[in-house]
């Protein structure tokens, strides 16, 4: 990706552990830079397909003068979020907070807090087989949409299927969801999980009967695992129901350790 850097952006504000530093006040230093595709907006030569520097510039220094917090490491979370929020071009931003002025008792330049926040595109598998089944579905993508962290949702059409383990049951509702998110993924297990809760789901029987199950398939090409977590799903390249309707919405997309596409996943079930 291009990146649009701003370098050394002087602003005064009230951030600090200690009460001297919220109530007088010092200098920082910002050092930012946005990863973005800058080439339609230099073919065509307009801003439109870039992002505004003077802008992002004004904007971090509202985000900064607005608020007080003890921690570095929270400013600079808020001011990545902010920017990733409000410039839908950028992909990616690298935060660099410098604090010339800290309270050490000792000769130094500076400290500073970097880091480096974007949007990743992940797919999940949506179900129900408990109550209104389509209207648990619908709640739960309606509460994705609204979360701040979220963006781009939506949703496969939603198909009959039978239980899937060996446990009797009624049949699921099942469909495919692909959205974006600056959570990282136990960040996002977990919310996924609020969300099953607030449907009413209790975790009694394997692959029991539910009212909602939100799963991760995908995240980026990212192959991830721990106790609580495996990326890409372990059992996906099993499920008809889950990648029939994945296959709707990213046919091309490919399991980054089998190396084949949704599509041919799919074709390997069939045959």
């Amino acid at each position: 990706m291009d990146e649009i850097r701003i370098r050394e952006l002087e602003i005064y504000a009230h951030h600090g552990v200690y009460p001297q530093e919220k109530e007088q006040g010092q200098r920082f230093y910002l050092n930012v830079t946005l990863f973005l595709d800058t080439r339609p907006a230099g073919l065509l030569d307009d801003l439109e397909y870039s992002v505004n520097y003077g802008e992002v510039c004004n904007r971090l220094d509202e985000w900064m003068r607005e608020n007080k917090y003890d921690l570095l490491e929270t400013v600079a979370e808020m001011l990545a979020d902010r920017l990733l929020c409000a410039f839908p071009l950028v992909r990616e931003c690298l935060v660099e907070i410098r604090k010339p002025e800290a309270p050490i008792d000792l000769p130094f330049g500076s400290v500073s807090v970097a880091i480096r926040r974007g949007w990743h595109k992940v797919y999940l598998s949506v179900g129900s087989n408990l109550g209104d089944r389509e209207a648990t579905i619908l709640c739960a993508l309606n509460d994705l949409k609204k979360c701040k962290a979220v963006r781009g949702v939506r949703m496969s059409q939603l198909m009959e299927t039978k239980p899937y383990g060996g446990v009797e049951q009624p049949d699921f509702l099942n469909g495919a969801i692909e959205l974006e998110t600056t959570m990282p993924p136990l960040e996002l297990l977990d919310h996924l999980h609020g969300l099953e809760h607030n449907a009413g789901r209790k975790r009694e029987i394997h692959w029991g009967p539910r009212t909602l199950d939100l799963d991760i398939l995908f995240y980026d090409k990212l192959v991830y695992e721990d106790e609580n977590l495996i990326i890409p799903h372990v059992d996906l390249v099993n499920r008809e129901f889950v990648l029939k309707p994945l296959k709707e919405l990213a046919p091309n997309f490919r399991h980054p350790i089998l190396q084949k596409t949704v599509t041919e996943l799919l074709e390997d079930i069939s045959r």
